[in-house]
């Protein structure tokens, strides 16, 4: 496995892989990795011949006062991760590189990214969609892995790569948890032990939703009260949101649902922001999904 920091070094590689007739997988991550991150790899090693692995926090993303100079960076230990899972390239490279002297252009996006966390962390799509556009033209024509996890940011991939007609393929991955069902975040290693247990009240709520689902209830009012009565265990709730899956536009308390139902919440245990998700009708139960 090769460990890559500069743009051009990057295409070039992907460039040489494709004109060998093989396909290019990429993963898309800031680092910090888990077990979550490493089932990405070997989702995408599944679709591809050679699987990048891309390491970079990136600062457009994050908003005044959250977590960028803190974020967890353990470079050596990922790199070591990555290619004990199979990529063949991890790409690294410093924020110099992918924002030069003088950058000025972000991808603007819309309706798909206005709700939900979209609220709460206004500028944050922008910058996961200008950088994961930068990624996409620097690999090239690939498949591309995302966890479902964060459902939003998957949505609003999906859209722009649409909207944009790039040459990528992008692939949902299953949530991976704990087996207490926590869902894998590099966030929690946030987390304090006291913290900890409160912080499971976020699967608890999706767990309450998903079986009233499964034995027949359709009430959005209702299903939305089933999964916020367990998150008073937690300190402060972003939002439950009770949203259509394709589009990520809430839907209001009178609707009833259909066939498929998101289900979305974000609350913060401590100083801890978590968010998590499960997708009624198509998802297992927040309990045993990843297993």
């Amino acid at each position: 496995m090769d460990l890559i920091t500069e743009p051009a070094a990057l295409r070039r590689a992907c460039d040489e892989v494709r004109a060998r007739g093989a396909r290019v997988g990429l993963v898309p991550t800031m680092g910090a990795l888990h077990r979550g991150h490493l089932s990405l790899v070997e989702v995408a090693r599944a679709r591809a011949d050679l699987v990048v692995a891309s390491i970079f926090v990136n600062p457009t993303q994050f908003g005044p006062g959250e977590d960028l100079e803190r974020y967890p960076r353990t470079l050596d230990a990922d790199v070591a991760a990555c290619a004990e899972a199979g990529a063949g390239y991890v790409f690294a490279p410093t924020a110099k590189a992918m924002y030069p002297a003088g950058e000025e252009t972000r991808v603007n996006v819309g309706a798909t990214a206005a709700d939900l966390c979209g609220v709460h962390r206004p500028t944050h799509f922008e910058g996961v969609a200008t950088i994961v556009t930068k990624l996409f033209n620097i690999v090239g024509p690939c498949v591309a892995v995302f966890g479902r996890k964060d459902y939003q940011q998957l949505r609003v991939v999906h859209r722009f790569v649409r909207d944009l007609f790039l040459p990528v393929e992008v692939v949902g991955a299953p949530t991976v948890r704990e087996p207490d069902g926590l869902a894998l975040s590099s966030r929690n290693r946030y987390l304090r032990d006291e913290e900890r247990p409160r912080a499971l009240a976020l699967r608890k709520g999706l767990g309450a939703a998903w079986e009233a689902f499964a034995a027949g209830e359709r009430s959005v009012s209702h299903l939305r009260a089933l999964a916020t009565e367990p998150l008073s265990d937690v300190d402060r709730i972003d939002y439950v949101t009770l949203a259509d899956p394709e589009t990520v536009r809430p839907l209001p308390d009178g609707h009833v649902a259909g066939e498929r139902l998101l289900v979305a919440m974000a609350a913060w245990v401590g100083k801890t922001r978590l968010i998590d998700n499960v997708v009624l009708g198509e998802d297992d139960h927040p309990h045993r999904q990843g297993d």
